[in-house]
């Protein structure tokens, strides 16, 4: 028998692929933003697998946002020095 659930790269993948036309609506300068938080996701996979109570993309968020959270404070520690 083959697995039923789809693997976390394909969830956020078929997250990505849910907001395709939002992603083709935006400017190109966005648009690399929008696909590097979508690789920022992917840094977090074993962590969005652990989020079973959450929606597929609300764990995708918060991988984001992690990823988000470590770029804001690594400037804050280079303007503090």
């Amino acid at each position: 028998m083959g697995r039923t659930l789809p693997t976390t790269n394909q969830l956020i993948q078929q997250e990505q692929t849910a907001f395709a036309n939002f992603r083709r609506t935006l400017r190109r300068e966005d648009q690399r933003h929008f696909d590097a938080l979508f690789a920022a996701a992917r840094l977090h996979t074993a962590a969005i697998s652990q989020a079973n109570h959450a929606l597929p993309f609300e764990a995708v968020l918060l991988a984001m946002l992690v990823e988000q959270q470590k770029k804001i404070d690594d400037l804050q520690r280079r303007i503090n020095g």
